[in-house]
């Protein structure tokens, strides 16, 4: 490593090594939410360069859909495998390994020289995704301090801003340089190792001092029976459902949108996306303490059936207020992640792992069908008739009150 990166990573290497006796540990927090900002963005350049690929290897759409295809199953399926191994054999250098898949799935895809070389590349990436977003979740939850929707929070708006900073990344750096433009983000991979590394130092050192009161506290847990876990998971599947069908609207479609309707050129059409990225961004933030503050079942209700009338509105709306609807559903909708998950993690406790992984693989992979079935429906009808049907998909969240009640399902 070069002198200059490991400058860099200081920072963030001597923040994860303090280890508190309580309250929540930042240096740890803000360490894993940088390099989810650094999984997230190295993660979003294979799509962001896929015209690029189609040209060098004279690809046609069947052959990208499935390069998408094994990125996003290597990147959905296997997170909740590796929660679930986890939750049973903690690796405390997990993540560590998991940034060195995603380092040889760059390296792989910078020098490919055949479709294969393509695929493999893909899958490495993929890989890499999904070992970091369980163990990095366990991990925030471990440095929370009792604060668990703020932790989450504060990791997952790193994954936002790294993915929204792939496509202009890959635009002004990437695009001109050539596919071997992609090796120069294995340097970030690099960075992303040797903080996580110190991480991971920490991490068993913090499991080592919790492991003797750990019977004890988890004696508060819930008391719901099996069966009524599993159907609320299944009710936090369907609320997932319809926020990720929903934002996949705007993230895959929400520029052709403006550009079809309002006549918008290219640029300006991105600036709008941003402008909702951004909002994004915000809830993603504000959604976790708040429900840390209010009870987590009140954000989903507020963040899933809150946001109907502004989707409702949205397909009639002028272009200022398009845009002033965009911020709103951005800001709202976003705020439901963080409660779904950790509200999840407090259904099975001692399962942390597993719902992570869970719940983040379901995000990667409906944001993918999602993707994927309003483009065939854009085709099949109009672009707007995508947002007019897809403005009715936050009335799921009525499904919401079946949830039961965290406070009383407890012991106190």
């Amino acid at each position: 490593m070069s002198d200059t990166t490991a400058d860099a990573a200081a920072p963030a290497i001597t923040a994860a090594r303090a280890l508190p006796a309580e309250g929540a540990t930042y240096g740890i927090l803000l360490a894993v939410s940088f390099c989810h900002f650094l999984n997230d963005l190295m993660q979003s350049l294979l799509p962001a360069i896929y015209p690029m690929l189609k040209s060098n290897f004279a690809l046609d759409f069947g052959q990208i859909g499935l390069v998408t295809f094994t990125f996003q199953i290597t990147g959905s399926l296997l997170q909740p495998l590796v929660g679930f191994y986890t939750d049973r054999h903690p690796k405390p250098y997990s993540l560590a390994v998991g940034m060195g898949f995603t380092l040889s799935g760059l390296a792989v895809i910078s020098m490919a020289g055949s479709y294969g070389l393509l695929l493999l590349g893909a899958g490495l990436l993929g890989t890499g995704s999904s070992i970091f977003h369980p163990e990095s979740s366990r991990i925030a939850r471990m440095a929370s301090g009792g604060r668990h929707g703020l932790a989450q929070s504060l990791f997952q708006v790193g994954g936002n801003f790294g993915s929204s900073a792939g496509p202009l990344v890959a635009a002004f750096f990437i695009l001109p340089h050539g596919q071997g433009g992609v090796a120069w983000f294995t340097l970030a991979a690099l960075l992303g190792i040797v903080i996580l590394w110190q991480v991971g130092t920490w991490y068993g050192a913090r499991r080592a001092m919790l492991a003797k009161p750990k019977a004890r506290a988890s004696s508060g847990g819930v008391t719901l029976s099996r069966r009524q876990v599993g159907f609320a998971i299944a009710i936090l599947i369907a609320l997932m459902f319809s926020k990720f069908i929903y934002t996949s609207s705007f993230t895959s479609y929400y520029t052709f949108y403006l550009i079809d309707r309002f006549g918008l050129t290219i640029e300006d059409a991105q600036v709008h996306l941003f402008i909702f990225l951004g909002a994004v961004a915000v809830g993603t933030i504000a959604g976790g303490p708040i429900g840390d503050r209010i009870g987590r079942k009140y954000v989903i209700w507020g963040s899933i059936l809150g946001v109907l009338p502004f989707t409702l509105a949205l397909p009639h709306a002028n272009l200022f207020w398009t845009a002033a609807l965009s911020v709103v559903i951005g800001l709202v909708l976003s705020s439901a992640f963080s409660a779904i998950l950790v509200y999840a993690q407090e259904l099975m406790p001692g399962r942390v792992g597993m719902v992570a992984g869970l719940f983040f693989g379901l995000a990667f992979g409906l944001a993918g069908i999602g993707a994927a079935a309003l483009g065939e429906l854009a085709d099949a009808t109009s672009i707007e008739t995508v947002y007019r049907l897809c403005a009715f998909l936050p009335v799921l969240g009525v499904l919401t009150v079946f949830l039961p009640s965290m406070k009383e399902a407890k012991g106190t």
